[in-house]
């Protein structure tokens, strides 16, 4: 039985009952990243690291003593996340010699809850593109269709889960980092609640940096909704600096079956409009909910997509000047000084909020709270209990890694598109620092991965995974993502 074609939760079964070793398990999928350099997603593998610490949970569990959740199982954890003794680049030419001295926070937590790590997966430079490859690495494709994006900026960990190259990865969601190549890839991702997993030790910001972006989150990826629950046990909880005091206990799922949840349904919108595929999933999936007997609001909407966006690209381009060299952003300073006050051009958006005075950026932090209590609002009594929308506009797109940026576009029904309209649906759950995962749904005419977003309340965590799991076993997701 090749064990590295189950999910996370079988593969830890099978260590519990002694059908295989964490030895020979993390051997198997070592040796499936050599036998497969095509996928080209674990890019800075740990051999030596990963058989010593797949012998020491053997012996562990041989001396009784099976006391972590992931214990034995290995794990890739994108490049983004420093690993101490391990290289950690980013994908950045600047950081290819870059060997951290400390696990990021939520690394250490992996190897305390006995989590074998393979080694690291490919990201885009310093996470900025909806697309992975970089100089040093090259290319991560889509497993399904080579000439496809596997999306980014963790596109190297969603390939790898899809390829059987590891149940399990680590990455990070800033403006659907996760969330877009969990879809394109066919894989479940959670991008986790703001705030509940340490983000420190995260590139960008530069190594040694204590902060990150107000916006990053970390998360999962994996082959079914059970294993995001799982890693989420695992990666959630207060950072070293409050652990001293403070303890985190996410609720409960807020209902028990399928047909006891409220659930909005958000199809389409004049902002971004979906393709003829994707309208006619999630039609099925509303079709579906109600036929089992659920409470489907296909009409009230939380917020105006339109106006969210804004937001969310306004303080996320103001939270990214923190990177910049001094020289840089003076350079930018003075390029905002001398646009026009009536020049709309997106690069002009993208200065005016890189350079912002401060207290611009309180206006807009004061938006961003009254755009959360608007949420709540809608996820209040009465409401709903998670909002599924679209992942994306059309299922994974062409390769563009080779074409300069400003000449990127999608297509979404014949039509012409902005490149970075991927992942407008994706930001609608960032600047309201809710919890959102994709969930692998179908597959278009020509076989590729369709996914669903599934966005819940704020701290709803596992209502959102647990929504997911329901819908895999009603049939409207897929109970394990298949390639």
């Amino acid at each position: 039985m090749d064990l590295t074609h189950h999910s996370a939760g079988e593969q830890l079964h099978a260590l519990e009952r002694g059908e295989v070793s964490s030895r020979e398990l993390t051997t198997a999928h070592l040796e499936r990243i050599d036998r497969h350099p095509e996928y080209n997603a674990v890019v800075t593998p740990d051999r030596e690291g990963a058989l010593a610490a797949a012998a020491a949970a053997d012996e562990r569990r041989a001396g009784g003593r099976a006391d972590g959740p992931l214990l034995g199982l290995p794990v890739v954890v994108k490049d983004s996340l420093e690993t101490e003794g391990l290289r950690t680049t980013c994908g950045a030419t600047d950081l290819a010699g870059h060997i951290p001295a400390q696990d990021a926070d939520a690394v250490a937590r992996l190897r305390a809850a006995g989590a074998v790590i393979l080694g690291k997966t490919n990201t885009p430079p310093m996470c900025q593109d909806l697309q992975t490859g970089n100089p040093l690495f090259g290319t991560t494709p889509n497993p399904h269709d080579p000439q496809r994006t596997a999306g980014g900026s963790s596109g190297g960990a969603a390939a790898a889960v899809a390829a059987r190259l590891s149940p399990l990865g680590i990455g990070s969601d800033l403006a659907g980092s996760l969330r877009l190549p969990g879809h394109y890839c066919g894989v479940y991702t959670l991008r986790t609640s703001h705030g509940i997993v340490p983000t420190r030790g995260h590139i960008p910001r530069p190594p040694g940096w204590l902060s990150s972006s107000d916006m990053l989150t970390l998360g999962p990826l994996a082959r079914s909704a059970a294993d995001l629950d799982l890693a989420l046990g695992v990666l959630a909880g207060p950072s070293p600096d409050d652990g001293a005091a403070w303890r985190l206990e996410l609720p409960a799922p807020r209902r028990g079956r399928l047909h006891e949840y409220r659930i909005g349904v958000w199809a389409d919108s004049s902002y971004c409009p979906v393709d003829s595929e994707t309208r006619a999933l999630l039609e099925d999936v509303c079709k579906s909910l109600r036929s089992i007997g659920a409470h489907v609001d296909e009409t009230a909407r939380p917020v105006d997509m339109a106006a969210s966006d804004r937001l969310f690209q306004t303080l996320m381009f103001a939270g990214s000047s923190a990177g910049a060299s001094p020289e840089a952003f003076a350079g930018e300073a003075a390029a905002a000084r001398d646009l026009a006050a009536d020049d709309r051009r997106p690069n002009a958006a993208y200065l005016r909020a890189r350079t912002m005075p401060h207290r611009d950026w309180l206006l807009a932090n004061e938006e961003r709270q009254r755009l959360r209590r608007r949420w709540a609002a809608y996820f209040g009594d009465g409401g709903v209990d998670v909002l599924i929308t679209p992942a994306a506009p059309t299922a994974a797109v062409p390769n563009q890694t080779d074409v300069p940026v400003p000449e990127r576009y999608i297509t979404v029904d014949g039509e012409r598109r902005g490149y970075w309209d991927q992942t407008s649906w994706l930001n609608l759950a960032g600047p309201a620092s809710l919890p959102a995962a994709t969930v692998p749904a179908g597959r278009t005419a020509d076989g590729l991965p369709m996914g669903l977003q599934i966005i819940g309340p704020y701290l709803a965590d596992r209502t959102v995974t647990h929504v997911a799991s329901l819908l895999a076993e009603a049939g409207c997701a897929l109970p394990e993502a298949q390639r």
